[in-house]
């Protein structure tokens, strides 16, 4: 069984390579929450880094970003297995949300599943492509 921790070494903090994978990553989504996502070698001995990023356009109060960045922390936290699991290889993500409105728990927690699982598919699908 898991840890259920997101610790340092699973946060994506290299400016290189939020660099690199807005420039050559792919992305899914399951709105409010988009995902941009490479494979890449990291820092790090987990299999995938993540960052979470809330626009200031939509959310000009930093608390109101905060608060939407820790319930998208959290709820990946929860369910990264799903992620873990199943790469073979590293990954960097970055999970963006994209929507206006701010979101109950429970939302984040589905949607977070729906686009982990989506990510999980497109990256057996380019594995598949590949093989």
């Amino acid at each position: 069984m898991m840890k259920h921790t997101l610790g340092k070494e699973e946060r994506l903090k290299s400016k290189k390579l939020i660099e690199k994978l807005y420039k050559d990553g792919n992305s899914v989504k399951a709105f409010p929450l988009r995902m941009m996502f490479l494979q890449t070698e990291h820092t790090s001995s987990f299999p995938a880094q993540v960052g979470v990023s809330v626009g200031k356009r939509n959310f000009k109060l930093a608390v109101k970003r905060n608060r939407i960045k820790r319930l998208m922390r959290e709820t990946y936290r929860l369910q990264k297995e799903i992620v873990y699991d199943n790469l073979e290889k590293p990954y960097v993500f970055m999970i963006s949300y994209i929507g206006k409105e701010e979101i109950k728990y429970e939302e984040v927690y589905s949607k977070m599943e729906k686009l982990l699982r989506l990510f999980i598919n497109e990256v057996k699908n380019k594995e598949n492509e590949t093989s």
